[in-house]
């Protein structure tokens, strides 16, 4: 058995049929990689991540595969996911994130129930991850998801989520149950060989170098996935990191995130969310890294919690959003953007509003006085049927007008005899 540290330089005649783990990593290997390698049907760990290694994944893995990690992160590997990689029931690790791998979602891999860490980040994957006839068991221990800057698309399927049973907490397991992704050493080594992934978790890109089985995240961001986030996500009461930035998700933020008391970091940035922030996210006390910037939100941020002490930037370019840590009060109408095709929109319907109240009144009142002015049949009936009212509403002014009418004519015909006498 042979363990390669990673800064040494080593020239292949051939490949041992002890060796169990080769780690070449960290190093400036360039070239394909020699197809014998993927062929041990003895190793356990083949690590060649951040070289500069390019051609394809060869499909040669053998039917007695027993590699329990391949990671190949942060190359230049083309092609597609080798179908023989199937043949490896027993492995726990694959990561070939960043490189430039053109294919579909890997569901020929689905049958591998080991399986604790996915990664194929910054690829060139594409289409929908929801694999046909997948109602069985899928990754059953599957712990960290990472397929980030990808082009995949449509709904997060709902029967495959639903079987991840590691991001489900189980209350009959005790602390004391969970352990180190690792793999034992021959008598001679100090230590037994430990997995290490790159994780981008806080803003941040850590390297985990030891990975407990406890530890659990879940990456989508940069992709084109739609529709609401899916419930099943609710179950998921052991996740530590959520990253669903950059996508096309809609409708509100679900209420059931604040039951996921685990949860360190929530980005759902870049989305068509919208509603209200629920309140129940102040139930998360671990809470360290939360953006809900970029979306379609509105209503007061939650008060009272550690949720205000994120920084604006975490709230910004949400419209109807309110309170702090951002600017805008609560009950004052936020100020009305002049570009956009939303704002000119919402805009041209208010104005319009106001118009039509005005033509309203304008047509009404023109029906109204312009038959009175050109039309004298129209006017001695108008004003007759006024007379007719005012009588009956104020009789007492209708007869004092009566009699104020009556001595008008008798003066007028006492002028008329008058002057005939003359």
């Amino acid at each position: 058995m042979f363990l390669v540290a990673p800064s040494q330089v080593i020239i292949f005649m051939g490949v041992s049929p002890s060796l169990q783990v080769l780690d070449l990593s960290n190093n400036s290997l360039s070239g394909s990689i020699p197809q014998c390698l993927f062929n041990l049907s003895f190793g356990q760990v083949l690590n060649l991540k951040r070289n500069n290694l390019s051609g394809i994944i060869s499909n040669t893995f053998s039917e007695g595969c027993r590699l329990q990690t391949l990671n190949l992160n942060q190359n230049r590997l083309e092609g597609k996911v080798p179908k023989s990689l199937a043949n490896c029931k027993s492995l726990e690790v694959l990561d070939i994130g960043n490189n430039r791998i053109k294919d579909t979602f890997p569901c020929h891999l689905k049958n591998i129930d080991q399986l604790h860490v996915l990664v194929l980040r910054s690829n060139k994957f594409s289409g929908h991850i929801d694999c046909p006839g997948s109602n069985n068991r899928r990754w059953p221990t599957l712990q960290i998801f990472d397929i980030a800057a990808n082009s995949f698309r449509g709904k997060l399927p709902l029967t495959s989520l639903g079987t991840w049973e590691a991001m489900q907490p189980n209350p009959y397991k005790d602390q004391s149950e969970f352990f180190l992704i690792q793999f034992p050493m021959p008598f001679g080594f100090a230590h037994d060989y430990r997995d290490a992934i790159t994780v981008h978790i806080k803003n941040l890109e850590l390297q985990l170098e030891k990975i407990l089985t406890m530890y659990t995240s879940i990456d989508v961001s940069c992709n084109n996935f739609e529709g609401p986030i899916p419930q099943v996500i609710g179950k998921f009461k052991a996740l530590y990191a959520i990253n669903f930035s950059h996508n096309a998700f809609t409708g509100p933020i679900p209420s059931f995130i604040g039951d996921l008391r685990e949860l360190e970091s929530i980005d759902l940035s870049s989305n068509g969310l919208h509603g209200e922030i629920p309140w129940q996210l102040a139930n998360l006390n671990f809470l360290s890294v939360l953006n809900v910037s970029n979306n379609k939100l509105a209503g007061p941020i939650p008060t009272g919690t550690q949720i205000q002490s994120f920084p604006e930037s975490s709230f910004e370019n949400n419209a109807g959003l309110c309170g702090p840590p951002l600017k805008t009060k609560c009950g004052s109408s936020p100020a009305k953007k002049d570009n956009g095709p939303l704002d000119t929109g919402s805009e041209s319907i208010i104005n319009w509003k106001h118009i039509s109240v005005e033509i309203g009144f304008i047509f009404g009142f023109g029906i109204v006085i312009v038959p009175l002015i050109y039309w004298k049949r129209w006017r001695t009936w108008y004003f007759e049927r006024i007379d007719r009212c005012l009588a009956r509403l104020v009789p007492c002014l209708f007869l004092e007008t009566r009699k104020h009418g009556r001595r008008v004519n008798r003066n007028q015909r006492r002028r008329g005899s008058g002057n005939n006498r003359n």
